[in-house]
Order: structure tokens, then sequence, then C-alpha cells
């Protein structure tokens, strides 16, 4: 039921869940907000790459995942704002994930970003996953 509810819940999901289970490569319905979060894990180092797959009536994401020998680069993902509970941050009350070694995923003003490229901005929005 969660999949209709939050569909960026249910995509990190399937990342989460194929990374634990060593795929190489993961399918995830098509949406704009989940292409910029895997253009942002490609550019972040998580992911090796990703692609929108037309050739269903659906289209959908194909990600392929980055290990280091048998264990998957994403240790752990999380849904920070779900459509309960929304959370929003200022520029200064980003999380530093990790001290540093992982990553905030915001939805900006100015679109999708990490939340080190949203402070260096002066940008707060809605703090949407973190990753590490």
């Amino acid at each position: 039921m969660s999949a209709l509810i939050d569909p960026i819940a249910d995509f990190l999901t399937r990342i989460r869940n194929a990374a634990a289970s060593g795929h190489e490569e993961v399918y995830a319905p098509f949406s704009k907000i989940k292409a910029e979060i895997s253009r942002i894990l490609q550019e972040e180092g998580y992911l090796w790459a990703y692609e929108v797959d037309t050739k269903n009536k659906h289209p959908r994401l194909k990600l392929k995942l980055k290990f280091e020998g048998k264990k998957p680069v994403i240790r752990n993902l999380k849904r920070v704002s779900k459509p309960g509970i929304r959370t929003y941050v200022g520029c200064d009350e980003i999380p530093k994930v990790l001290g540093g070694l992982g990553i905030a995923i915001l939805s900006t003003s100015r679109g999708i970003m990490t939340g080190a490229k949203a402070r260096k901005s002066k940008l707060g929005g809605e703090l949407l996953a973190t990753i590490w």
C-alpha cells in the first residue's frame, strides 16, 4: 500500500533491497523526481549509471548499482520527509550525514539537490532522504 502513497519511499526501498541482495541492476517506475534523485546518486558515486527505459508502455528507470568487491556502496537509505509528516529544513539546519561521509537530498525551490549544494546556495527545503 505504501507504494501508492509514497513513491519515493518505494523507490528507495527497491534500491535498498537490490543492494542488500547483491543485484547490480534495479528497475523502478519513472518519475521526474526519481530521475533527479538517480542523477544525484550517480554524481555522488553511489551508482554507475541510470537510464530511462521506454520499451514498455510505462517508462521506468534502470539503475546500475555500484559495489566495492561484494559490498554495495550504498550502506543505508532513509526516507526522512513522508507524506504524513513533511520535514522542512532551513539552510543552516541541513544535517551533515555521517559527519559528511553521506549525503542529504533536498527538494528546494531550485530543484532537487544535495544538502551540501543547498547549504552553499543558502537554500532550505524539504529533506527527502539521507544516504550513506
